[in-house]
């Protein structure tokens, strides 16, 4: 065999075959590939099983399937494709420099921004002169007061400073009428005459002989004034026959 084989891009050395059959064989046998997984090309096409390859002397190549599939029913594949919603939006195309659309875009933008900058500065300044304009265009407001407002207005300050002083002067004579009276009081009950202790108590007993419920209290307090003679004498005539 003089053609040359490759398996998966890599050159498979000292292999002799006579025809594709055998060469899947061989291969399914080094590699651990099932023989229903390969497919064997020569030139870019798919080739029998039953090809002799003796007399080739191109380049044989054996691949693994690929395992996929369109993924659905065409029913399903259908319905999901109506419910996608196309996109108008190119801004990621590039175009035929190699650039994106996205970015000339934004540089057409940019540039036309620039074009009307001075534009709108010269609108501005006009906005603002139209406004000053209008202001000083508006007519005033003239306020005709009368002449007794004008002088309620210039009497109300002395009229309220003259009220605050006769409160003021108010106030000081109340304090100082019933400083006075206090002072006067505290001068009458220090002049009260002070008592010893025996008319304090004869106080005390004039005060209760007078109230009937307090009369033994008073009789109790008498006899114990007493210096004691009256008491023996009463015990000596009670001794006698």
């Amino acid at each position: 065999m003089s053609a040359l084989v490759y398996f998966e891009n890599n050159l498979v050395p000292n292999i002799e075959c006579t025809d594709v059959a055998s060469l899947k064989f061989e291969i399914s046998q080094q590699y651990g590939v099932s023989q229903q997984d390969l497919f064997v090309t020569v030139n870019g096409k798919t080739v029998s099983c039953d090809l002799d390859l003796r007399s080739l002397n191109n380049v044989v190549r054996v691949c693994t399937k690929l395992v996929g599939g369109k993924g659905g029913f065409g029913s399903m594949l259908r319905a999901i494709g109506a419910q996608i919603e196309k996109t108008t939006n190119r801004e990621a195309c590039r175009d035929l420099s190699g650039r994106r659309l996205r970015d000339i875009n934004e540089e057409k933008r940019l540039r036309k921004w620039l074009e009307g900058q001075e534009d709108r500065e010269r609108e501005a300044v006009e906005r603002k002169q139209k406004k000053l304009e209008r202001l000083m265009a508006e007519p005033k407001i003239d306020v005709n007061l009368s002449p007794m407002y004008e002088k309620e207005r210039q009497d109300l300050p002395g009229r309220v400073s003259a009220a605050v002083d006769a409160g003021w002067q108010a106030a000081g004579t109340s304090s100082e009428g019933g400083t006075k009276r206090k002072v006067e009081e505290d001068k009458s009950k220090g002049r009260k005459k002070a008592k010893l202790w025996i008319d304090a108590e004869l106080s005390d007993c004039s005060s209760l002989s007078d109230d009937e419920e307090d009369a033994p209290t008073c009789r109790a307090q008498a006899v114990s004034t007493d210096s004691g003679n009256e008491s023996d004498r009463i015990s000596d005539s009670s001794s006698k026959p």
